[in-house]
Protein backbone atom coordinates (compact mmCIF):
# COMPACT_ATOMS: atom_id res chain seq x y z
CA UNK A 1 0.00 0.00 0.00
CA UNK A 2 2.80 2.41 0.95
CA UNK A 3 4.70 1.53 -2.22
CA UNK A 4 1.60 2.23 -4.31
CA UNK A 5 1.17 5.67 -2.72
CA UNK A 6 4.84 6.54 -3.34
CA UNK A 7 4.57 5.42 -6.97
CA UNK A 8 1.43 7.52 -7.49
CA UNK A 9 3.07 10.61 -5.92
CA UNK A 10 6.20 10.17 -8.03
CA UNK A 11 4.13 9.78 -11.18
CA UNK A 12 2.16 12.93 -10.32
CA UNK A 13 5.34 14.94 -9.76
CA UNK A 14 7.15 13.78 -12.90
CA UNK A 15 5.39 16.23 -15.31
CA UNK A 16 6.06 19.07 -12.87
CA UNK A 17 9.74 18.21 -12.60
CA UNK A 18 10.01 17.71 -16.37
CA UNK A 19 8.51 21.16 -16.94
CA UNK A 20 10.93 22.70 -14.47
CA UNK A 21 13.87 20.98 -16.15
CA UNK A 22 12.77 22.27 -19.55
CA UNK A 23 12.40 25.82 -18.26
CA UNK A 24 15.76 25.57 -16.52
CA UNK A 25 17.47 24.32 -19.66
CA UNK A 26 15.80 27.08 -21.70
CA UNK A 27 16.96 29.80 -19.31
CA UNK A 28 20.50 28.41 -19.27
CA UNK A 29 20.58 28.47 -23.07
CA UNK A 30 19.28 32.07 -23.11
CA UNK A 31 21.84 33.11 -20.50
CA UNK A 32 24.68 31.58 -22.50
CA UNK A 33 23.40 33.20 -25.69
CA UNK A 34 23.22 36.64 -24.01
CA UNK A 35 26.72 36.22 -22.57
CA UNK A 36 28.19 35.10 -25.89
CA UNK A 37 26.37 37.89 -27.74
CA UNK A 38 27.85 40.50 -25.42
CA UNK A 39 31.30 38.92 -25.52
CA UNK A 40 31.21 38.84 -29.32
CA UNK A 41 30.57 42.58 -29.52
CA UNK A 42 33.24 43.24 -26.91
CA UNK A 43 35.74 41.15 -28.85
CA UNK A 44 34.79 42.97 -32.05
CA UNK A 45 35.31 46.39 -30.46
CA UNK A 46 38.61 45.42 -28.85
CA UNK A 47 39.78 43.78 -32.06
CA UNK A 48 39.06 46.91 -34.09
CA UNK A 49 40.73 49.05 -31.44
CA UNK A 50 43.88 46.91 -31.48
CA UNK A 51 43.94 46.70 -35.27
CA UNK A 52 43.61 50.45 -35.78
CA UNK A 53 45.43 51.65 -32.68
CA UNK A 54 48.57 49.53 -32.73
CA UNK A 55 49.58 50.94 -36.10
CA UNK A 56 50.07 54.37 -34.52
CA UNK A 57 51.88 53.26 -31.36
CA UNK A 58 55.49 54.42 -31.56
CA UNK A 59 58.00 56.51 -29.65
CA UNK A 60 56.83 59.48 -31.66
CA UNK A 61 53.33 59.24 -30.13
CA UNK A 62 54.79 59.80 -26.67
CA UNK A 63 57.41 62.45 -27.47
CA UNK A 64 55.80 64.86 -29.95
CA UNK A 65 52.93 67.34 -29.72
CA UNK A 66 49.62 67.07 -31.54
CA UNK A 67 50.25 68.06 -35.14
CA UNK A 68 48.43 70.34 -37.56
CA UNK A 69 46.58 68.54 -40.37
CA UNK A 70 48.81 66.84 -42.90
CA UNK A 71 51.95 66.59 -40.76
CA UNK A 72 53.33 64.05 -38.31
CA UNK A 73 53.10 64.33 -34.57
CA UNK A 74 52.19 62.63 -31.34
CA UNK A 75 50.08 62.86 -28.21
CA UNK A 76 52.53 64.18 -25.63
CA UNK A 77 50.60 67.29 -24.60
CA UNK A 78 47.20 65.57 -24.18
CA UNK A 79 48.80 62.68 -22.28
CA UNK A 80 50.47 65.10 -19.85
CA UNK A 81 47.30 67.16 -19.62
CA UNK A 82 45.22 64.09 -18.82
CA UNK A 83 47.68 63.03 -16.13
CA UNK A 84 47.54 66.51 -14.55
CA UNK A 85 43.74 66.76 -14.66
CA UNK A 86 43.24 63.21 -13.41
CA UNK A 87 45.80 63.65 -10.63
CA UNK A 88 44.22 66.91 -9.46
CA UNK A 89 40.73 65.47 -9.67
CA UNK A 90 41.73 62.48 -7.54
CA UNK A 91 43.66 64.72 -5.11
CA UNK A 92 40.60 66.92 -4.61
CA UNK A 93 37.91 64.25 -4.58
CA UNK A 94 39.58 61.43 -2.65
CA UNK A 95 39.97 63.15 0.75
CA UNK A 96 36.40 64.44 0.60
CA UNK A 97 35.08 61.01 -0.34
CA UNK A 98 37.06 59.19 2.36
CA UNK A 99 36.02 61.66 5.06
CA UNK A 100 32.36 61.50 4.05
CA UNK A 101 32.41 57.71 3.89
CA UNK A 102 34.14 57.56 7.26
CA UNK A 103 31.50 59.75 8.88
CA UNK A 104 28.68 57.68 7.39
CA UNK A 105 30.19 54.37 8.56
CA UNK A 106 31.81 55.31 11.87
CA UNK A 107 30.22 58.40 13.42
CA UNK A 108 26.77 58.87 11.87
CA UNK A 109 25.81 55.33 10.96
CA UNK A 110 22.27 55.69 12.34
CA UNK A 111 21.75 59.42 11.81
CA UNK A 112 19.16 60.86 9.44
CA UNK A 113 21.88 63.01 7.89
CA UNK A 114 23.65 59.84 6.78
CA UNK A 115 20.54 58.65 4.96
CA UNK A 116 20.23 61.99 3.19
CA UNK A 117 23.92 62.02 2.22
CA UNK A 118 23.69 58.42 0.99
CA UNK A 119 20.68 59.28 -1.15
CA UNK A 120 22.40 62.31 -2.68
CA UNK A 121 25.56 60.28 -3.22
CA UNK A 122 23.60 57.62 -5.11
CA UNK A 123 22.16 60.33 -7.36
CA UNK A 124 25.64 61.71 -8.05
CA UNK A 125 26.92 58.20 -8.70
CA UNK A 126 24.44 57.70 -11.53
CA UNK A 127 24.33 61.28 -12.82
CA UNK A 128 25.48 61.77 -16.44
CA UNK A 129 28.94 63.29 -16.60
CA UNK A 130 27.75 65.96 -19.04
CA UNK A 131 25.47 67.31 -16.29
CA UNK A 132 28.52 67.60 -14.02
CA UNK A 133 30.35 69.47 -16.78
CA UNK A 134 27.46 71.92 -17.23
CA UNK A 135 27.29 72.48 -13.48
CA UNK A 136 31.00 73.31 -13.23
CA UNK A 137 30.69 75.48 -16.34
CA UNK A 138 28.04 77.58 -14.57
CA UNK A 139 29.84 77.90 -11.24
CA UNK A 140 33.44 78.27 -12.44
CA UNK A 141 33.89 78.82 -16.17
CA UNK A 142 31.32 81.58 -16.62
CA UNK A 143 32.39 83.60 -13.54
CA UNK A 144 36.07 83.22 -14.51
CA UNK A 145 35.31 84.17 -18.11
CA UNK A 146 37.40 81.42 -19.69
CA UNK A 147 38.01 77.69 -19.74
CA UNK A 148 40.72 76.34 -17.46
CA UNK A 149 42.40 73.23 -16.16
CA UNK A 150 41.15 74.09 -12.67
CA UNK A 151 37.55 73.78 -13.83
CA UNK A 152 38.34 70.47 -15.51
CA UNK A 153 39.94 69.11 -12.34
CA UNK A 154 36.92 70.18 -10.25
CA UNK A 155 34.55 68.44 -12.68
CA UNK A 156 36.55 65.22 -12.45
CA UNK A 157 36.70 65.54 -8.66
CA UNK A 158 32.90 65.69 -8.49
CA UNK A 159 32.80 62.40 -10.40
CA UNK A 160 35.41 60.86 -8.10
CA UNK A 161 33.67 61.77 -4.83
CA UNK A 162 30.58 59.49 -4.98
CA UNK A 163 32.65 56.46 -6.03
CA UNK A 164 35.07 56.91 -3.12
CA UNK A 165 32.24 57.64 -0.67
CA UNK A 166 30.40 54.44 -1.57
CA UNK A 167 33.44 52.16 -1.45
CA UNK A 168 34.80 53.72 1.75
CA UNK A 169 31.49 53.33 3.57
CA UNK A 170 30.98 49.77 2.35
CA UNK A 171 34.50 48.67 3.28
CA UNK A 172 34.33 50.23 6.75
CA UNK A 173 30.95 48.61 7.40
CA UNK A 174 32.53 45.23 6.66
CA UNK A 175 35.05 45.67 9.47
CA UNK A 176 33.80 43.64 12.49
CA UNK A 177 32.66 45.74 15.44
CA UNK A 178 34.59 43.40 17.75
CA UNK A 179 37.83 44.92 16.46
CA UNK A 180 36.63 48.39 17.38
CA UNK A 181 35.44 47.20 20.78
CA UNK A 182 38.75 45.51 21.52
CA UNK A 183 40.68 48.65 20.62
CA UNK A 184 38.34 50.82 22.69
CA UNK A 185 38.78 48.44 25.65
CA UNK A 186 42.51 49.15 25.52
CA UNK A 187 41.78 52.86 25.96
CA UNK A 188 42.28 54.08 22.39
CA UNK A 189 40.29 57.22 21.52
CA UNK A 190 37.65 56.94 18.79
CA UNK A 191 39.82 58.73 16.23
CA UNK A 192 42.68 56.28 16.81
CA UNK A 193 40.31 53.33 16.54
CA UNK A 194 39.14 54.58 13.15
CA UNK A 195 42.62 55.48 11.91
CA UNK A 196 44.58 52.47 13.11
CA UNK A 197 42.01 49.70 13.27
CA UNK A 198 39.17 50.42 10.84
CA UNK A 199 41.35 51.97 8.13
CA UNK A 200 43.94 49.22 8.51
CA UNK A 201 41.35 46.49 8.01
CA UNK A 202 39.65 48.26 5.08
CA UNK A 203 42.77 49.67 3.39
CA UNK A 204 42.72 47.36 0.36
CA UNK A 205 39.03 48.04 -0.30
CA UNK A 206 39.45 51.81 -0.02
CA UNK A 207 42.42 51.75 -2.40
CA UNK A 208 40.34 49.64 -4.78
CA UNK A 209 37.64 52.30 -4.74
CA UNK A 210 40.18 55.01 -5.53
CA UNK A 211 41.52 52.99 -8.46
CA UNK A 212 37.99 52.45 -9.77
CA UNK A 213 37.39 56.20 -9.52
CA UNK A 214 40.55 56.86 -11.54
CA UNK A 215 39.41 54.36 -14.15
CA UNK A 216 36.02 56.09 -14.23
CA UNK A 217 37.38 59.56 -14.97
CA UNK A 218 40.21 58.50 -17.29
CA UNK A 219 38.00 58.45 -20.36
CA UNK A 220 35.53 61.22 -19.49
CA UNK A 221 35.11 63.63 -22.38
CA UNK A 222 31.88 65.58 -21.86
CA UNK A 223 32.80 67.36 -18.59
CA UNK A 224 36.18 68.39 -19.99
CA UNK A 225 34.65 69.89 -23.13
CA UNK A 226 32.69 72.29 -20.90
CA UNK A 227 35.53 73.07 -18.51
CA UNK A 228 39.12 72.52 -19.68
CA UNK A 229 38.12 72.54 -23.38
CA UNK A 230 41.34 71.63 -25.21
CA UNK A 231 44.70 73.02 -26.28
CA UNK A 232 46.65 72.20 -29.40
CA UNK A 233 49.89 73.32 -27.77
CA UNK A 234 51.95 72.40 -24.73
CA UNK A 235 50.52 74.04 -21.62
CA UNK A 236 50.62 73.24 -17.92
CA UNK A 237 48.91 76.48 -16.92
CA UNK A 238 45.90 75.50 -14.82
CA UNK A 239 44.31 78.90 -15.41
CA UNK A 240 44.11 78.33 -19.17
CA UNK A 241 42.56 75.73 -21.49
CA UNK A 242 44.42 72.43 -21.17
CA UNK A 243 44.74 69.49 -23.54
CA UNK A 244 43.42 66.10 -22.51
CA UNK A 245 43.47 62.75 -24.23
CA UNK A 246 39.66 62.22 -24.33
CA UNK A 247 39.09 65.69 -25.82
CA UNK A 248 41.80 65.16 -28.45
CA UNK A 249 40.31 61.77 -29.36
CA UNK A 250 36.89 63.41 -29.74
CA UNK A 251 38.27 66.18 -31.95
CA UNK A 252 40.55 64.02 -34.08
CA UNK A 253 38.04 61.20 -34.58
CA UNK A 254 35.53 63.65 -36.09
CA UNK A 255 38.10 65.25 -38.40
CA UNK A 256 38.43 64.32 -42.09
CA UNK A 257 42.22 63.93 -41.85
CA UNK A 258 43.63 60.40 -41.86
CA UNK A 259 46.65 61.28 -39.69
CA UNK A 260 44.39 62.77 -37.01
CA UNK A 261 42.10 59.76 -37.14
CA UNK A 262 45.09 57.46 -36.70
CA UNK A 263 46.18 59.41 -33.61
CA UNK A 264 42.61 59.21 -32.28
CA UNK A 265 42.74 55.40 -32.54
CA UNK A 266 46.09 55.38 -30.76
CA UNK A 267 44.80 57.58 -27.97
CA UNK A 268 41.72 55.40 -27.55
CA UNK A 269 43.96 52.34 -27.28
CA UNK A 270 46.13 54.01 -24.62
CA UNK A 271 43.10 54.95 -22.50
CA UNK A 272 41.64 51.46 -22.86
CA UNK A 273 44.88 49.81 -21.76
CA UNK A 274 45.20 52.19 -18.81
CA UNK A 275 41.64 51.51 -17.65
CA UNK A 276 42.17 47.77 -18.12
CA UNK A 277 45.33 47.87 -16.01
CA UNK A 278 43.60 49.83 -13.24
CA UNK A 279 40.64 47.42 -13.28
CA UNK A 280 42.94 44.39 -13.01
CA UNK A 281 44.83 45.98 -10.11
CA UNK A 282 41.56 46.85 -8.36
CA UNK A 283 40.26 43.30 -8.83
CA UNK A 284 43.51 41.86 -7.50
CA UNK A 285 43.38 44.10 -4.42
CA UNK A 286 39.76 43.18 -3.85
CA UNK A 287 40.55 39.46 -4.07
CA UNK A 288 43.49 39.78 -1.69
CA UNK A 289 41.31 41.69 0.78
CA UNK A 290 38.72 38.89 0.78
CA UNK A 291 41.38 36.25 1.32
Amino acid sequence: MVQTVKTTATTARTPLYAGRRRRNAMMIVLAWFAALFGMAWLALILGALLWEGLSGVSLRAFTEMTPPPGSGGGLLNPIVGSLILTGLGVAIGTPIGILAGTYMAEYGRYNKLTSVVRFINDILLSAPSIVVGLFVYEILVRPMGHFSGIAGAVALAIIVIPVVVRTTEDMLLLVPNTLREAAAALGLPRAYVVHRIAYGAARAGIVTGILLAIARISGETAPLLFTALNNQFWSTNLNAPMASLPAVIFQFALSPYNDWQRLAWTGALLITLAVLALSIIARALSSSDKN
